[in-house]
């Protein structure tokens, strides 16, 4: 079992800046890929971006390429998504996910891929 706890959410000004972090616990050694999902009120979850593998491959949704950055610190187990030029429609519940099987880029951008699952962070932006 993998459990994952996400951090860092809240209210900014369109145009701001979050950081949100997931800090896994558990066993994190079977853990092959770390993603990001959103979903806003009405809407589906979407992807947003993933981490795989031991070299860091990374994969953004257009909507956020070039605004978010997703990275990790394998030592601390956490896995982080930087949100720069924020908007209103980046307003969301942002989730963590963890994922134990190898599997290509386009493979973990659905959320049915993935074996675990944080508590979810509210981010709201305002206009």
């Amino acid at each position: 079992q993998v459990q994952l706890v996400e951090s860092g959410g809240g209210l900014v000004q369109a145009g701001g800046s979050l950081r949100l972090s997931c800090a896994a616990s558990g066993r994190t050694s079977s853990t092959y890929v770390m993603g990001w999902f959103r979903q806003a009120p009405g809407k589906e979850r979407e992807f947003v971006a993933h981490i795989r593998g031991s070299g860091g491959s990374t994969t953004y949704a257009d909507s956020v390429k070039g605004r978010f950055t997703i990275s990790g610190d394998n030592g601390k187990n956490t896995v982080y998504l930087q949100m720069n030029s924020l908007k209103p429609e980046d307003t969301a519940v942002y989730y963590c996910a963890a994922g134990s099987l190898w599997g290509a880029s386009y493979y973990y951008t659905a959320y049915s891929h993935y074996d675990y699952w944080g508590q979810g962070a509210q981010v709201t932006v305002s206009s």
